[in-house]
């Protein structure tokens, strides 16, 4: 396989959620230059992008330090544009590849970056064998977002482990039905920096939350319809997260945000209400979106809804 994994620029420390103040913020590691993708900007370290093979991929380095800036696929260096700008043209075979971006004091950003396989390929709702379902003909209110995929990810084994950001992986946003591999998802970069920016701020306020755990990423149509769900959850065009914060103790469910002395919907609100506060903050912007609290079932605990679907949504 022709990538790399990415080096996680974070340091998953296991602390308390009721104790504010009395641990260094845990935030990730970010670079002094900016740069431009699809339709999503970022400093992280690590990041994550999609395109179609044999098409064009442009980044840009969008603020930063004067100086020369490299940009390298896989130890190949590309020619630049123009200042600061590159254009690298996806091989027509579906893999993973990884872009390094270097500034002038040596700082480095990295973008792994999946090949799709193409949609075209999908047989009787399968893609070489994982079953995918079928997506709406007609796009929710004409709106491009729900548009037909032209392409998913491939997952093996080995991709599992993959940094998409500073502190997640692949793995983590795959849909929970059984198969072998080949796997195929759908993973929105937005999504993946919304994440990143909602822990960020969560470290500023004083809760030492390393990670969330993520309950729900992608969802195939057919999953989605299995579990009940609508056909135009954002969960299946990789846009959506159902996530959870398990820091003190790691028993997958919920941590007592509230510190109420239980597991509930309570301390689901308590999460969402923290995003809520975000919502007039000029940089919570690129990620607006569905927000929505649940409680426990007999299958699971307490999580958050959340999506970038570039409106507000509250349910």
């Amino acid at each position: 396989m022709r990538y790399l994994i990415a080096i996680a620029a974070l340091l998953m420390v296991g602390a308390a959620t009721d104790v504010r103040g009395t641990t260094p913020i845990l935030k990730a590691a970010q670079t002094d230059f900016e740069i431009a993708y699809l339709d999503v900007r970022s400093n992280r370290v690590t990041n994550f992008a999609t395109v179609t093979a044999g098409t064009p991929f442009d980044v840009r380095v969008v603020s930063g330090p004067s100086g020369r800036y490299r940009a390298v696929v896989d130890d190949k260096m590309l020619d630049e544009l123009s200042a600061g700008k590159w254009r690298w043209i996806a091989p027509s075979k579906p893999n993973h590849y990884r872009l390094a971006i270097v500034g002038p004091g040596q700082a480095e950003l990295t973008v792994n970056i999946a090949v799709e396989v193409p949609a075209a390929k999908i047989r009787n709702g399968r893609l070489n064998g994982y079953r995918i379902g079928n997506y709406p003909a007609r796009p929710l209110r004409g709106l491009s977002i729900y548009n037909r995929p032209e392409g998913f990810i491939e997952v093996m084994p080995e991709h599992l482990v993959l940094q998409v950001s500073p502190r997640f992986q692949l793995a983590q946003f795959l849909c929970k039905q059984e198969s072998n591999f080949p796997k195929y998802l759908l993973l929105r970069p937005r999504l993946l920096l919304k994440l990143e920016y909602l822990l960020d701020r969560l470290n500023e306020a004083g809760y030492p939350i390393s990670n969330f755990h993520v309950m729900s990423g992608y969802r195939t149509p057919a999953y989605n319809a299995h579990i009940g769900n609508g056909r135009y959850s954002r969960h299946t065009w990789g846009g959506a997260a159902d996530i959870f914060v398990d820091q003190n103790p790691r028993d997958g469910v919920m941590d007592d945000l509230n510190n109420d002395g239980h597991i509930d919907k309570a301390d689901a609100h308590w999460l969402a209400k923290f995003i809520e506060s975000l919502a007039e903050r000029e940089d919570y912007k690129p990620f607006i979106g569905g927000l929505s609290p649940y409680g426990s079932t007999a299958s699971h605990g307490p999580f958050v809804h959340i999506d970038v679907r570039g409106s507000h949504a509250r349910w």
